[in-house]
């Protein structure tokens, strides 16, 4: 069975260590690698992962062009290893550095909408929706809350809702299981719109820095059953197994899923089936 984590970050090895921290310590959670590409294919030996989805993320217009530069550069090195693009809502020419996303052969962009400042169904993000649409391309985007802001919410299951009713034509991943402890309203709104979901840091438990500011209660998340439940509200057919990594141990995350009273296809596909077919690999 061939294992694909759609849901991965990496930096740059200068910055990797400074980036590592600071969001460790924004998020009190406890880092799972060094934040390299070299670092993540430790990983990947480690768990038996066959390919990761590398999702940059652009918090301010200026970082774009050089992170979609750096992507194709990635890509080019590192068989194992594919990064999207990435795209701010405030960058200018949106429009031609998405064509030009494409064709620098990246299958997607990833956007998130708290750290980019913008609701989802935004009108910035839905014409980017829209052009993603009309090339092609994948849009995975944070859902739900986020660990390092807590209590904000820019991808809110009923903006992910709306968003995809404006433009129905993009294939759109929405992040953990698609709305990180937005899950009741994941399931009340979500299935039936077309969007997948992702499996990263949605499943059993996160692991707290040991700096007292994580409760014991405060580190669940999805249970099994839980869990299951949102896959059969999507359809296996539209969930990607996806590991948030490094702020969840591949390994671990695999052996979640493959824990989960599914059948041996639905579990193929969550783990490998739905993202070859998603790449076009």
């Amino acid at each position: 069975m061939e294992i694909i984590d759609f849901h991965t970050h990496t930096f740059p090895d200068h910055i990797a260590a400074k980036a590592i921290g600071r969001l460790s310590r924004a998020s009190h959670t406890v880092p799972f690698s060094d934040g390299t590409d070299a670092g993540l294919l430790v990983r990947m030996d480690e768990s038996g992962t066959d390919l990761s989805v590398i999702l940059p993320v652009a918090t301010s217009p200026k970082q774009v062009e050089r992170i979609n530069d750096t992507a194709a550069e990635v890509n080019g090195r590192y068989p194992r290893l594919h990064s999207f693009g990435g795209i701010h809502p405030d960058y200018e020419g949106w429009k031609g550095e998405l064509a030009r996303i494409r064709d620098l052969g990246l299958k997607g962009i990833k956007i998130h909408p708290v750290y980019q400042d913008t609701d989802l169904d935004d009108i910035r993000f839905l014409r980017i929706l829209d052009r993603c649409a009309e090339l092609g391309l994948i849009v995975t985007a944070h859902a739900g809350l986020d660990i390092g802001f807590p209590g904000i919410v820019r991808c809110s299951p009923k903006m992910a809702a709306h968003a995809l009713a404006e433009v129905p034509g993009v294939t759109l991943v929405l992040a953990h299981m698609g709305g990180w402890r937005n899950w009741d309203e994941v399931t009340e709104l979500l299935p039936g719109t077309g969007a997948f979901i992702d499996t990263a840091f949605s499943g059993g438990a996160f692991t707290p820095l040991d700096d007292g500011y994580w409760r014991a209660e405060d580190t669940g998340m999805l249970s099994p059953v839980e869990f299951v439940g949102i896959v059969r509200a999507f359809g296996a057919d539209r969930v990607l197994f996806g590991t948030d990594s490094p702020w969840s141990a591949q390994a671990e995350e695999l052996a979640f899923v493959r824990g989960l009273p599914l059948t041996d296809e639905e579990k193929e596909r969550i783990l490998g089936g739905n993202a070859r077919k998603l790449l076009g690999l």
